[in-house]
């Protein structure tokens, strides 16, 4: 599995931690360091079942500055993926790519069903 993070987000580091105690092997990925390429954000996108919107990152500081929440409703998803691509910390975080899933944010419910726990 690979889990994608921006290591001092908070909730990347709860959602860390919850893998390490229920004994979930993964690769880290600093999301910051090792952008998402635009290939890498479709197939994510189409994995996770959710609307493209859902993978910004909508309380961070670019997000406001380049005053998305107007500008998306009017991009085309070309446009929204390119964006992404171009700056890890519009990408809301933390992602977890695992065979046939990927997560977005850290809904600890969410991810005991992805991963079968109880």
């Amino acid at each position: 599995m690979l889990f994608v993070c921006y290591p001092r987000c908070t909730t990347c580091q709860k959602a860390k931690r919850w893998l390490d105690a229920n004994k979930i092997a993964f690769e880290e990925r600093h999301i910051k360091e090792n952008n998402p390429t635009i290939e890498e954000l479709k197939e994510w996108h189409q994995k996770s079942g959710l609307p493209l919107h859902k993978f910004f990152n909508t309380s961070g500081k670019p997000y406001r500055e380049l005053k998305l929440k107007e500008k998306l409703p009017a991009m085309s998803e070309e446009e929204q993926y390119r964006l992404l691509a171009s700056d890890g910390m519009l990408v809301k975080r933390p992602i977890l790519i695992g065979d046939g899933f990927v997560l977005v944010g850290f809904k600890e419910a969410e991810w005991k069903a992805a991963l079968g726990i109880k």
